[in-house]
């Protein structure tokens, strides 16, 4: 783990404030994919490896194999951190219960022991049913948080974009804003996206303006991620930015979404070191009254409804403790070299990454391919809801059986299942306003080929 690369990670808590018990996802990491490489990346290439991204990334990943182990399981299957949906905790446990009697007189009578009446038999086609009919309560997601998991998340550095602009003006020897550089007067793009001229960013009259680190004067807006002037432009969103998104989408992306609800995905806590917690803006980037404040307005989160989301804030508290291997954490003298390594680990697995793919193998190489990456994700996500068809004997399994039958990820993000998250997200760019969508890595499918 490189010195000052930052380190996040995601940890779960019961909901009656016992200590945090489980790490489910850590992340180290501190580059993006530039825009003119994303529409190479074929799903195989990750856009954004900032830790607290990546750590994200690794829960989702996390989250679909605890779907698939329930899955594997059947309906009486148990899991720390979900459940199958609908299922009351209580009236679950009673209901595993049941079935592991259940299976406990099947053992019996297949060694020759007779069971002592014909009640049992039927008492287990009743809790088999009775199980089954805990999923898609509504003919969505299978899956969800267990209700009493709540998520936490530590940060070792300030979050990149609003929520650090303070920290950056301070470390500046002159706060002047940066400027933009232009090569030459800006177009308006066929596309209405922005336009590129040498290596250097510009924008097209009607194109909302996307600032990386400088102009401190603007603070509350939408950033791209921060990089060096002569660095390659890049599309991906600061932190902040799409931390203050997940307040509204849940943690869970897209795919992930179509199995597990997000009523309980949501981030309870954000923790930041003391030198890196400035409460002013962290109010401002995430809190309820700062540049978030229009979503509170009934008549916005009205439109959200039926759609399983909601606006909810989460804490923002500061610690004295240090990540091991942060800035601060540097002995005296001793130089810090930016990293190009980044890493990620969950309960189920770990992996070294460079420039968005595997360590040891070329960034555009499929073989490379994170198993967080779009492609790797959308793969689990099509074997769980097979597997899930399985366990729940193929009951009202509609919805997920759609994803299958997608030729390309862009039918995938555009299908009608994931309309209210969509709803969701157009609703929160709009009031951040100047969010620019870093398209292009679409057309793609499943089984690894480009289409048009």
């Amino acid at each position: 783990m490189a010195r000052g690369s930052g380190c996040r990670w995601l940890g779960l808590k019961d909901g009656q404030g016992k200590p945090l018990s489980t790490c489910v996802a850590l992340a180290t990491g501190m580059k993006c994919l530039p825009v003119d490489k994303v529409a190479k990346a074929s799903g195989n290439v990750l856009h954004d490896w900032h830790a607290e991204v990546l750590a994200i990334r690794a829960f989702n990943r996390f989250l679909v194999d605890e779907c698939a182990d329930l899955a594997a399981k059947g309906m009486s299957g148990i899991s720390d951190f979900l459940k199958w949906r609908g299922a009351h905790e209580t009236e679950h446990l009673a209901l595993q219960s049941a079935v592991k009697k259940q299976q406990t007189t099947s053992t019996v009578t297949e060694r020759g022991r007779s069971p002592t009446s014909g009640t049992d038999e039927h008492e287990g086609r009743r809790t088999t049913d009775a199980l089954s009919n805990l999923a898609y309560m509504d003919g969505q997601q299978p899956f969800e948080v267990r209700d009493d998991v709540k998520i936490y998340m530590y940060i070792s550095e300030a979050p990149c974009g609003d929520a650090s602009m303070e920290l950056t003006m301070a470390a500046q020897e002159d706060a002047t804003p940066w400027p933009i550089p232009v090569t030459e007067p800006p177009h308006e793009s066929s596309d209405n996206h922005l336009t590129f001229h040498d290596t250097f960013l510009v924008h097209p009259p009607s194109a909302p303006k996307m600032l990386g680190r400088g102009h401190f004067d603007r603070l509350g807006i939408v950033r791209r991620k921060p990089a060096r002037p002569d660095a390659p432009p890049t599309l991906s969103k600061s932190c902040s930015d799409k931390l203050a998104l997940k307040q509204c989408t849940s943690l869970l992306s897209s795919l992930v979404s179509l199995l597990v609800h997000p009523g309980n995905a949501y981030l309870s806590t954000l923790v930041l070191p003391e030198s890196q917690y400035v409460q002013s803006a962290c109010e401002r980037a995430f809190g309820a009254q700062g540049r978030l404040a229009p979503l509170t307005d009934p008549e916005v989160s009205s439109r959200w409804t039926g759609t399983g989301y909601a606006f909810v804030p989460f804490t923002v508290l500061p610690t004295s403790r240090e990540f091991r291997y942060s800035r601060r954490s540097t002995a005296a003298g001793e130089e810090l070299v930016p990293s190009n390594l980044s890493s990620l680990c969950t309960p189920w697995r770990q992996e070294m990454l460079i420039n968005g793919v595997l360590q040891g193998r070329k960034q555009f190489d499929p073989k490379g391919a994170s198993t967080v990456c779009r492609r790797s994700m959308w793969r689990l996500v099509a074997q769980v809801v097979v597997a899930t068809a399985v366990a729940t004997g193929s009951r009202r399994t509609e919805p997920l059986d759609r994803i299958l039958e997608k030729r390309t990820y862009r039918q995938v993000k555009d299908a009608n299942d994931l309309e209210g998250r969509k709803r969701v997200k157009v609703a929160v760019q709009d009031v951040l306003g100047g969010w620019v969508r870093n398209d292009g890595d679409e057309n793609w499918s499943r089984d690894g080929s480009n289409l048009k």
